[in-house]
């Protein structure tokens, strides 16, 4: 019996293409959640191409009608939610309630740009010149591609579709090749919202799909490793378009001597474990007081040992499985590596056999580490964390810049002294006072310094800056 397999979204059709990926449930290998077809180049070609006609009238739609595009979508992903959910564990491996909190917050970031788009205003400004005014217009950028992981499968694609259409864009949507089920199933309502034919296409695939994107396209966004990215970007700049590249992190959270030791525990378990590591702001690196090492460790460990590690829908679940069994190898070659370099294993690091063959791993903490080891310098993205010891405030901070990377980084402190110039001298694009290096808000913009980021900023009205191209007028009334 033949599989049905799930097209692409192309010129405004459903259609087959070559190949199929096969998406498999990392809770259960056994089951095969779909298979999605990939994209020909042909089709990305066609999928250009009508994405300029399609847009053309698209950038020059009164702002209400982009508004209720969005509200629509905003919708029905609301309605949808409990289904999305469950296909997004399913696929992904995320726990239940963390893949439902994803589809929500979807569902609020299009509600959020169908606002933005009557916000979108120019500019007026003095001349130097008598009689002479000057205007600033921002107008769409054009066809942009939009590169997408798949450790947020929903959201990410969200905040980078929505604000895309809310500046009168036309959109090349392709997905990470492991998640292409919570992606066709978003593709799916935007299409049946009234989106217009050709404004917006689906193509799955590998890499391969990824760089013919960025040859016929005006503008790209990816999010992923900063090896792809760094080529993502050195490809958009041999056509001279723009490119935004939200980047890996090897994100630090400082506890301070001061530090409240259950706000400090609950930021390490959220921040380093939850989603099994697997976010670009997970803070791998926790930079503990010498003064604090041993309570914090004791306390961090008893935490660890209650969380619950099985199946994505499973009740109870606290954190499912790594996405796929080369990110499961790649996590256990770094906890070798750890032990390797001389650092101590204080709890967890092993596979796990639970009641379906899966990918699961129990979270691990090192401890006895220093910031030059490689587990410390490199981004493992996996439930993986080290404790570095160090001796005051000074070397707190010293050590928490001391990486290539610079996302998020947060300190728990009960000193306003401390709080108030991390904030200042911490060198990443977030900083965190007494909460996780994860968790972002999508009315303020995200980007990162360093090797964490390249480009505009995304989310917020900030979105608009890379989403828009700025245009200067003057006029004289002769």
């Amino acid at each position: 019996m033949s599989t049905a397999i799930f097209p692409n979204l192309v010129a405004g059709e459903w259609v087959s293409g070559h190949g199929a990926l096969i998406n498999i449930n990392p809770s259960d290998t056994d089951e095969v959640v779909g298979e999605y077809a990939c994209a020909t180049s042909a089709q990305v070609r066609e999928a250009a191409s009508a994405a300029r006609s399609a847009g053309a009238a698209w950038a020059v739609a009164a702002p209400g009608v982009r508004s209720d595009l969005l509200r629509r979508i905003a919708d029905e992903i609301e309605r949808r939610c409990g289904e999305l959910a469950l296909l997004l564990s399913r696929e992904e491996g995320k726990a239940l309630r963390d893949a439902t909190a994803e589809v929500t917050r979807a569902a609020e970031i299009f509600r959020y740009y169908s606002g933005e788009v009557f916000r979108m205003a120019g500019e007026r400004s003095p001349s130097l010149r008598s009689g002479v005014t000057i205007e600033v217009l921002y107008e769409p950028i054009g066809v942009v591609g939009l590169i997408t992981p798949w450790n947020f499968p929903v959201v990410i694609p969200a905040w980078k579709i929505a604000p895309a259409l809310a500046y009168g864009n036309a959109v090349l949507f392709k997905p990470s090749e492991l998640v292409p089920a919570s992606a066709w199933a978003l593709a799916d309502i935007i299409d049946r919202a009234g989106c217009p034919k050709g404004l917006f296409s689906l193509l799955m695939g590998d890499g391969t799909v990824g760089r013919e994107i960025v040859d016929v396209v005006d503008a790209v966004s990816f999010t992923g490793s900063v090896a792809t990215g760094t080529a993502v970007a050195q490809r958009a700049a041999a056509r001279m378009i723009p490119a935004q590249c939200e980047l890996g992190g090897k994100n630090p959270l400082v506890i301070a001597a001061d530090a409240d030791l259950d706000v400090a525990v609950d930021c390490a378990i959220q921040g380093s474990f939850m989603q099994a590591g697997q976010r670009c702001t997970a803070s791998s690196r926790l930079i503990v007081d010498v003064e604090r090492v041993a309570d914090f460790t004791q306390a961090l460990v008893a935490r660890m040992e209650k969380l619950v590690i099985g199946a994505a829908i499973s009740p109870g679940t606290d954190i499912g499985p790594v996405i796929d069994e080369r990110q499961l190898a790649k996590d256990l070659s770094y906890i070798e590596l750890a032990e390797t370099e001389g650092a101590r294993l204080l709890t967890g690091g092993g596979r796990l056999n639970r009641a379906t063959p899966g990918h699961f791993l129990s979270p691990a903490l090192f401890g006895d580490t220093s910031n030059q080891m490689r587990v410390n310098r490199e981004e493992i993205f996996g439930p993986v964390a080290c404790i570095i010891p160090v001796r005051g405030y000074d070397e707190a901070l010293a050590v928490a810049n001391d990486t290539d990377f610079g996302l998020s980084a947060s300190i728990v402190t009960s000193s306003l002294k401390h709080a108030q110039h991390f904030k200042a001298n911490v060198r990443s694009g977030l900083a965190m006072v007494n909460l996780p290096t994860a968790g972002v808000e999508f009315h303020v913009p995200l980007s990162g310094l360093k090797s964490s980021s390249y480009g505009p900023p995304e989310m917020g009205h900030h979105a608009m800056r890379f989403y828009t191209k700025a245009r200067t007028a003057y006029t004289f009334a002769a």
